[in-house]
């Protein structure tokens, strides 16, 4: 159906839910047809198996019509196990991952993407460069953060560089929360995301992040729509509008302080 779509030169998303279930049913027809088992008892070719549905998927030349086929596995790990057989095999597949972790989940951190263990081979060459200008550093940064407050946890002492950062963490951690149903564009994702890395909420308590952020995206995408325009054309953020978002977004702090 994906397929028949995409030759109409449409854009498709098709959606697997889930191989691992999909594998587990191919191990079993394989056992009882006394195929040889392998790693985890699967059989030999489930690697191929895998790999032949999901390199289905493309991108054709406008002389063939110009339709693409985008799909999206789902795995499920047993005890956050990634390194176990299925999903190591779908992750060499694929161009990257988003590990959904249930410790997040439980911790009501929403959506409960792992940062640390989600990876893109393929982000840099096609996400906007604005991304890269203002969140080039922040998925280290913000692993680095998570090691950090695991260790700060048995110390009741901390000094003050690392206070800051812990701090800065959470509130890049709160910024990164999003709600149901409520997707966000993309110059509103810059302006949230230019302000936590600049320090502009690093002042303001924590509690006080979800409203302050809801202020930022609606005073950069109504006092700047000229900066709204240039991110969603893709075009590169020069120093002015950088400055420009991060005063914006001063402006709002103080108000929500005072």
């Amino acid at each position: 159906m994906a397929e028949y779509f995409m030759e109409k030169g449409r854009d498709v998303l098709i959606v697997y839910d889930d191989l691992t279930n999909h594998a587990i049913a191919y191990r079993e027809l394989s056992l009882l047809l006394r195929r040889p088992p392998g790693r985890e008892a699967f059989p030999g070719d489930v690697f191929y198996i895998h790999s032949r549905l999901l390199e289905r998927s493309t991108h054709l030349r406008k002389e063939l019509g110009g339709g693409s086929l985008t799909a999206l596995p789902i795995v499920a790990t047993e005890a956050q196990n990634v390194a176990a057989y299925i999903p190591t095999n779908i992750i060499s597949i694929t161009d990257g991952q988003i590990y959904l972790s249930p410790d997040l989940f439980q911790k009501g951190i929403l959506p409960a993407v792992d940062v640390g263990k989600s990876v893109s081979r393929v982000g840099g060459k096609t996400q906007l460069p604005v991304y890269r200008a203002v969140a080039g550093n922040l998925r280290l940064s913000y692993s680095q953060f998570e090691e950090l407050e695991k260790f700060a946890r048995f110390s009741t002492r901390l000094d003050e560089q690392t206070r800051k950062t812990l701090e800065r963490g959470r509130r890049v951690r709160e910024v990164l929360k999003q709600d149901q149903y409520k997707p966000l564009t993309v110059s509103e994702q810059i302006a949230a995301l230019l302000s936590v890395t600049e320090g502009v909420f690093d002042d303001l308590p924590v509690e006080k992040i979800e409203e302050a952020e809801r202020s930022i995206r609606s005073a950069v995408t109504e006092q700047l729509p000229h900066i709204s325009e240039t991110i969603h054309t893709g075009s590169k953020l020069c120093d002015e509008d950088k400055k420009a978002i991060v005063e914006a977004a001063g402006t709002v702090i103080v108000k929500e302080k005072s």
